[in-house]
């Protein structure tokens, strides 16, 4: 994997924008406390699994909340899968997604999918498909309020707030 690909190494380039000190690997690795190579495994993807507390120290320096959403949905064996935002589109995308997936016809729509399926016990072939379209649903608008949230929590690291979570 080239360098460039990958989200560790774009993560610190990205910062290293508005914090200089980031734009060495050296410097980078001695604020987090770890070895240059060790650093550069994981740039490289050479570490396969970066672990936990390396991503949660890089995402605070980088102030990239979204590398911590990154692993639990793609390296996290428990979060894989999951419907867990992993980049932040611009904030004016994010509220047309928003606006979108909680329109008042939208949430009609799973409310009345919600009635239907809790009706009776039975689950027919169109209950099930129903239950799909549900969890479809409920996935794009948890996706998308975790975007919004990344978006603000990258929004206040900016001005120097850091928010945990």
């Amino acid at each position: 994997m080239e360098s460039g690909d990958n989200v560790y190494f774009k993560a610190r380039k990205d910062a290293a924008a508005t914090q200089e000190r980031l734009w060495s690997r050296e410097r980078a690795a001695e604020l987090l406390g770890i070895s240059t190579s060790t650093l550069s495994n994981y740039e490289l993807g050479v570490t396969k699994t970066v672990p936990p507390d390396a991503v949660v120290m890089m995402a605070d320096l980088y102030k990239a909340p979204e590398l911590k959403c990154y692993y639990c949905a793609k390296e996290c064996p428990i979060g894989r899968g999951m419907p867990i935002p992993t980049k932040i589109s611009s904030i004016e995308l994010i509220t047309v997604k928003v606006m979108k997936a909680m329109s008042q016809s939208s949430v009609k729509e799973a409310q009345d999918k919600l009635i239907e399926i809790s009706s009776d016990r039975n689950m027919t072939k169109e209950k099930i498909q129903t239950v799909m379209w549900l969890l479809c649903y409920l996935d794009d608008v948890s996706e998308t309020l975790g975007e919004l949230r990344l978006a603000c929590q990258k929004l206040l690291a900016a001005g120097g707030i850091n928010v945990k979570g």
